[in-house]
């Protein structure tokens, strides 16, 4: 019998709804299961067992009254600590911040609530969101539950974890360059960095979109159904518009007659690494034999567009850096400080060609995927990494090294997954990024599904360890 903190969210909620199970014994078991790990991955912040439980039981009268609140009525969930939560400070992983609770629910954290999702626990990241890893001057260093001695990514960092761990079956990140895919890669999770404005979010930032993070599709795409709802709040929030979410289980016939390009190479930053690279062709290959059209791509990202965007993200920070209390702004992890100081001497000139390196990165994109139906590639170069190392190169100079795959779509708004494609032979998961046109989030979600169907069988979860 599967333990009740694996079960998915679809499950839960048939089992409410024929009262075989109830919110309480779930969310007992998963804050139980919890308690066992949280010692060695250190995933969560405010994790809160009695509001868990007072939910749970406030979800449990609903569904004794056959009158559930919302669609995730009772299903366990986390939500990144920079989604604000009504009532909770946002510390955004560094020291540095003032710690003030949030007048209102940040949009997603609005729609989960609405929904009926129990709120376990917020999840950790990194200082300021700007690693791809667990490091942070605010939160104990979170780690991977495949190799506790690996991060779990970032900097969506403690949702990958929790996922993977089973800390119930709902997650939600953020994503600016990879932040979502990342940690879904090297924690052997699902997640969709949605279309810009898919899923409002408060507050808006070019390029930045929240999304769900998950074992499976199915529970990816219940989510979607909540958190895709419109928000003002959101500048660059789309209009309303009727996606049949619950229509992501087209099944492996999904593939046939697509024509898919194959992405190996991203043009700039580390090299991918061969294991990475014969897991991903190997993934071409199941989708070739399930009917798709494969075809080779060449890389239509330039070093230069990295560093563009890199440098101007730097000089975002250092201005922002700049303008704290000096001792607030030595509270700030030193990597990160070094990488935002380092723009202090640019010029007008440069930043302004830094900037325009996001226009070309989004053009670029745009041309080279739309001669395909989707695009595969490795998520990132290489797999998870010393958990205590702040980046892959350990190198603030060379900070997003590893994004090149990733942040295109970001700024092109395209839709973009990760999904689970295969493990290495030390057992660390790698991930297989799918990408779709320009609000196909459906979908990417279909192909995805359609992959989940045909891969490889999966390795059991990670345990504890024991104690």
């Amino acid at each position: 019998m599967t333990a009740l903190h694996d079960l998915p969210a679809h499950e839960l909620l048939a089992a409410y709804r024929q009262r075989t199970l109830s919110p309480v014994e779930v969310t007992e078991a998963v804050l139980a299961h919890i308690e066992r790990w949280e010692p060695h991955i250190r995933a969560t912040y405010l994790l809160r067992p009695d509001a868990a439980l007072a939910q749970a039981r406030a979800s449990e009268a609903r569904w004794l009254r056959g009158e559930p609140k919302g669609a995730l009525d009772g299903v366990p969930s986390t939500i990144k600590e920079n989604i604000a939560t009504e009532g909770d400070p946002v510390p955004l992983g560094t020291a540095a911040v003032e710690l003030a609770p949030a007048p209102a629910d940040a949009p997603p954290a609005a729609r989960m609530r609405e929904a009926g999702a129990i709120m376990v626990a917020k999840t950790t990241m990194p200082d300021y969101g700007m690693l791809s890893s667990g490091l942070s001057s605010f939160h104990p260093l979170s780690r991977n539950p495949w190799d506790v001695r690996k991060g779990p990514g970032g900097s969506s960092a403690g949702g990958g974890a929790a996922a993977a761990a089973g800390y119930g079956p709902l997650h939600i990140g953020t994503d600016i360059g990879g932040s979502l895919r990342l940690p879904a890669s090297w924690c052997g999770i699902f997640s969709l960095k949605p279309s810009l404005g898919r899923i409002p979010i408060d507050p808006p930032y070019t390029g930045r979109a929240a999304g769900p993070m998950t074992r499976t599709v199915a529970d990816a795409a219940l989510m979607m159904q909540v958190l895709s709802q419109p928000d003002v709040r959101d500048s660059m929030s789309l209009p309303a518009q009727d996606i049949a979410w619950g229509q992501f289980n087209q099944g492996a016939e999904r593939l046939r007659g697509l024509r898919i390009g194959l992405l190996l190479d991203a043009g700039c930053g580390l090299p991918v690494e061969p294991e990475v690279k014969a897991a991903v062709e190997h993934a071409a290959r199941l989708m070739e034999r399930a009917g798709a059209t494969i075809v080779p791509m060449a890389p239509f990202m330039t070093q230069a567009m990295l560093d563009g965007m890199d440098h101007f993200w730097r000089m975002r920070s250092h201005i922002d850096l700049q303008a704290l209390p000096a001792q607030r702004r030595a509270k700030v992890l030193p990597y990160i400080r070094a990488w935002a100081d380092s723009a202090a001497g640019m010029s007008g000139t440069e930043v302004f060609n830094a900037s325009h390196q996001f226009h070309l990165t989004r053009v670029n994109t745009v041309k080279a995927c739309s001669a395909f139906d989707y695009v595969i590639s490795p998520v990132a170069p290489n797999v998870a990494f010393q958990a205590e190392l702040p980046s892959p190169t350990n190198d603030p100079l060379r900070p997003l090294e590893h994004i090149g795959f990733t942040v295109p779509y970001n700024m092109s708004e395209q839709p973009a997954a990760s999904v689970n494609c295969g493990y290495t032979s030390a057992g660390l998961p790698i991930g297989l990024q799918i990408a779709g046109a320009r609000f196909d989030d459906l979908g990417v979600l279909q192909v995805a599904h359609a992959f989940e169907q045909i891969r490889d069988p999966q390795r059991p979860w990670p345990e504890p360890p024991a104690a």
